[in-house]
């Protein structure tokens, strides 16, 4: 993994060492991507002799579907890719999800590369291997496990990501400080202006601090048996909320925003987490705001989690804040704690 300003120019030669020099060069990206920042990858290639073809899919979460990872396939095959490919997903959190799933299963499976080019994939989603698509009834039901051969992320990248963007990855960042590291926290309550300005110096530090938590937790538990759980803090009810508004109304960043608040409302209501825990959390992630409203009915979303690819056994684990640094996994929330906690995020998203 690096992370490094301005690494995105200098790809070809941090990625020297894991390429085979005679593979083919695949990059999947997504339109708003591939206009600010396919060129300077193409050139950073360029300039070391090879050739990157360009693959373009639909930007957006409704994109990550079977029928669009069809097409990619298919154009991988018109375009002669083969078992000595390599395909380096260029973009945020959906071109990384659907490109690591179409490089662990095309041809049985070919090396992934993550380029990150927002935020909240640079924090969370491109580190750890976890792949998937969608389906009608909830959020990355089909998948695999495809660890990337590198992470390249560069924050000078987020340059030109929209500020609704750019804020939903500061809601991700803001996970890892709840349920590892207070000192992320900290940051994030005492720089706040700062990190919304973008400032270069502190972004990288973020970025860094994020992926060393991820990658500790991932390498404990590869595969999401027992302390990787800890990742969904705030994704439990942010995964319902995003699935029952069609994946249109919430970027995912947000959605996990009013998922920690309704973590930090069950967490009260379990003793789990203690009132000025609970104050503290609720007070970060909206003092990054504002988060969209959301208009959805308490029993629909408790009937979203018990199709949640975490739901075991019909029951919904939900990880709760004993602390700030500390969590635990909680499988015994009554359903009236579910849908308090959902009215309540209602009730505040309309003040």
């Amino acid at each position: 993994m690096l992370v490094e300003r301005g690494s995105l120019r200098s790809a070809a030669a941090a990625l020297r060492d894991l390429i085979p020099p005679d593979a083919r060069l695949f990059a999947l990206t997504a339109p708003p991507i591939r206009r600010h920042w396919a060129s300077t990858l193409r050139q950073s290639f360029s300039k070391a002799g090879c050739k990157i073809e360009v693959i373009v899919m639909p930007d957006g979460e409704r994109s990550k579907t079977l029928a669009e990872l069809e097409k990619l396939a298919a154009k991988l095959v018109s375009l002669g890719a083969d078992r000595g490919s390599v395909l380096l997903a260029l973009g945020g959190g959906v071109v990384g999800d659907v490109g690591a799933f179409l490089a662990s299963i095309f041809m049985r499976g070919i090396p992934v590369v993550q380029i990150p080019t927002t935020l909240l994939a640079q924090v969370d989603s491109a580190i750890g291997g976890k792949t998937g698509v969608n389906l009608k009834a909830g959020k990355n039901l089909l998948g695999t496990f495809h660890q990337p051969l590198a992470v390249l992320a560069d924050p000078d990248v987020l340059a030109t990501l929209p500020e609704r963007e750019y804020r939903s990855g500061l809601f991700e960042a803001m996970k890892y400080g709840v349920i590892r590291d207070p000192a992320i926290f900290e940051l994030m309550e005492l720089h706040r202006d700062a990190l919304l300005r973008r400032d270069g110096a502190l972004l990288e530090k973020l970025i860094a601090e994020c992926i060393r938590v991820k990658a500790e937790v991932v390498s404990a538990d590869e595969r999401e048996s027992g302390e990787r759980r800890i990742l969904n803090f705030g994704h439990t009810i942010g995964h319902a909320l995003e699935a029952e508004t069609n994946y249109r109304r919430l970027l995912h960043g947000e959605a996990v925003g009013w998922g920690m608040i309704a973590a930090s409302v069950i967490g009260e209501e379990m003793r789990v987490t203690d009132g000025a825990t609970a104050e503290r959390i609720i007070a970060l992630v909206q003092a990054y705001g504002p988060l969209p409203k959301v208009s959805v009915d308490s029993r629909r979303i408790l009937k979203r989690l018990l199709s949640d690819k975490k739901t075991v056994g019909g029951v919904p684990h939900f990880v709760l804040a004993s602390g700030i640094g500390q969590v635990e996994v909680v499988n015994d929330v009554p359903p009236r704690c579910v849908m308090r906690a959902v009215k309540e995020i209602r009730t505040l998203s309309e003040t």
